[in-house]
């Protein structure tokens, strides 16, 4: 029990901690491209330090893996991000449940993709980095996972007011994205998914909803369908969506699974070494 309620506090301690100091700390800026930059900066770099001393605090019993399978799990998060949102928009436009009716210029466009990229490591660290590690090594894997998706859920609080498929897609989207971590052993696996997904899904496509300052390159007009076409929220919204977080989220719990399996440490490795 004891340790059950120190590990809640520290969870306790260090999100609110991290959410009030980061709310606090602003940086006045007129242009609404530089504006984003420092608002999405200013809570990574907060993010980081708290991160880097409660780490401390743990004396180096609590690990975020980033350079382990840097290169592979950089790779395979870049790719399954690609496929990610190319098939999702790929069968929306092509079904003409979407379809683009209006395109516009971006300027400072590099600017808005690294606020854009800046957010989503933000969250990664967030949700997978400090908090994930201290529950899957304090309580298991089922604890941090549940935590984390239900934290994960409530930051995308505007997901309740679109319905209940945009809900699931939240929800299904962590824990695909949570199985790619577990099966790449890296959080820049999911890091790099989560930003091609935002990235081109919003910044590109208009398909994907992110700060209402954020600009898109595309208008895209949905159908009246909006189970498929997601209706307003598009994209994240549809159905097409869901059916894919959960086909990847299968997918890389398989792979997960067989890892550990194959694991050097696995019961059935250790046989197969000692025959």
């Amino acid at each position: 029990m004891k340790k059950a309620i120190s590990t809640i506090l520290k969870v306790l301690v260090f999100f609110l901690g991290w959410a009030i100091l980061a709310g606090i700390i602003t940086v006045p800026c007129e242009d609404p491209a530089i504006w984003r930059f420092f608002a999405e900066l200013v809570p990574f770099l907060v993010l980081v330090v708290f991160t880097v001393v409660f780490l401390l605090l743990e004396k180096k019993e609590i690990h975020i893996p980033i350079k382990e399978n840097l290169v592979k799990g950089t790779v395979v998060g870049t790719i399954t991000g690609t496929i990610w949102i190319a098939a999702a928009a790929g069968v929306l436009m092509a079904s003409r449940q979407l379809i683009v009716t209006d395109q516009e210029k971006v300027p400072m466009l590099w600017l808005w993709i690294l606020s854009a990229f800046i957010n989503v490591v933000m969250q990664e660290l967030l949700i997978r980095g400090y908090m994930y590690q201290l529950l899957k090594k304090r309580c298991n894997l089922a604890v941090a996972v549940i935590f984390t998706t239900a934290l994960f859920t409530l930051l995308h609080g505007g997901a309740f007011e679109a319905g209940v498929i945009p809900v699931l897609n939240v929800i299904t989207m962590y824990l695909f994205t949570t199985s790619l971590y577990e099966s790449e052993k890296t959080i820049l696996a999911p890091i790099m998914a989560h930003a091609v997904w935002n990235v081109v899904g919003a910044l590109f496509l208009g398909g994907v909803g992110l700060a209402s300052d954020y600009p898109h390159l595309l208008t895209l007009q949905p159908s009246a369908n909006t189970l498929l076409s997601g209706g307003t929220y598009k994209i994240e919204a549809s159905i097409v969506t869901l059916f894919l977080n959960v086909a990847l989220m299968l997918l890389f719990t398989y792979s997960s699974y067989t890892c550990r399996q194959d694991s050097p440490c696995s019961p059935k490795s250790r046989r197969t070494v000692r025959s």
